[in-house]
């Protein structure tokens, strides 16, 4: 459960391990990286996540050591392949009781709903929009999981694809009283997560997703140093000002018993007000992004 940038530097420091073939920071990496340690080198892949692809690793082993081998990302594309009868039935079983409910049709996305970015994903911008419309935010928070599939324009948001999108055990909305000072604490502490240079520091997921506020992020500098130029409605944000912020997903236990909505109720909600059905293209709240430029892996 390390991720591909911990699984490399791990493969640095340790000997004897031949390959690691990881998952958990959903990486769909084309090619395997070879790592050189003290015991020779080690393979080291990322296949992705929601069952796109099959990573697919071929060794040739003589006298008790592999000599070489063969990677490849093999996409599976399921609604080509004959499900297996055994299985398919089960499936079928354990759904039926709620199928009619998870397929309920909840709108109509004219644009792409998509969640894999490291800053922002229209289906997150989704989720944030209906947050501070439905609870009367300014600011919304959501964090950068990077599991779900996507959406194309045109097709229906049933309550099966927000389930995908939001269901986890925590998933309670929520709607706190933050200070600015707490806004950039809050950004900072998700920002090392994902660009702490030591990868042993770095935990997995994206950029915490924001609707509302627009900020200034440099990957590149220090822990307390990369957000800057907060503003709400191009104000720039006080430090002991409170501000109204929705989120989702709290890690505290006592969320628990607070008697929070379930995210995907909230968003429901939102999307059943749309007009006609139709949920317009979303616009993505983008920070703006300085130092390390120009960055092949980040278009503006």
């Amino acid at each position: 459960h390390n991720g591909m940038d911990v699984d490399l530097k791990m493969a640095s420091r340790i000997s004897g391990i031949d390959a690691i073939m990881g998952g958990h920071t959903h990486d769909g990496m084309p090619v395997a990286t070879l790592v050189s340690n003290k015991g020779g080198k080690t393979i080291v892949t990322n296949a992705g996540s929601n069952g796109k692809f099959l990573g697919v690793l071929d060794f040739e082993v003589k006298e008790k050591r592999v000599t070489d081998f063969r990677y490849k990302l093999l996409p599976v594309f399921s609604n080509m392949l004959p499900a297996d009868k055994e299985m398919d039935a089960l499936i079928t079983k354990i759904r039926a009781p709620y199928e009619s409910k998870l397929n309920e049709k909840l709108g109509i996305s004219e644009g792409l709903l998509y969640r894999r970015g490291n800053f922002n994903g229209t289906g997150d911008q989704l989720l944030v929009d209906a947050l501070m419309d439905v609870q009367g935010a300014e600011i919304a928070f959501s964090p950068g999981f990077r599991w779900g599939t996507t959406l194309l324009p045109g097709q229906a948001i049933t309550r099966e694809w927000l389930l995908d999108m939001t269901a986890t055990t925590y998933s309670f909305a929520t709607v706190t009283e933050m200070t600015g000072e707490t806004i950039k604490t809050v950004l900072e502490d998700v920002c090392d997560n994902l660009f702490n240079p030591d990868p042993y520091y770095q935990q997995g997921g994206d950029m915490v997703r924001v609707g509302g506020l627009q900020y200034q992020c440099n990957p590149t500098a220090g822990m307390g140093k990369r957000i800057e130029e907060m503003r709400l409605n191009g104000k720039l944000i006080e430090s002991g000002k409170k501000y109204k912020v929705a989120g989702w997903a709290p890690v505290a236990e006592e969320a628990r018993t607070q008697g929070h909505k379930q995210v995907w109720e909230v968003v429901e909600q939102w999307l059943k007000t749309q007009p006609n059905g139709r949920i317009k293209p979303r616009q993505l709240n983008a920070p703006k992004i300085t130092g390390g430029l120009p960055n092949p892996g980040y278009v503006a």
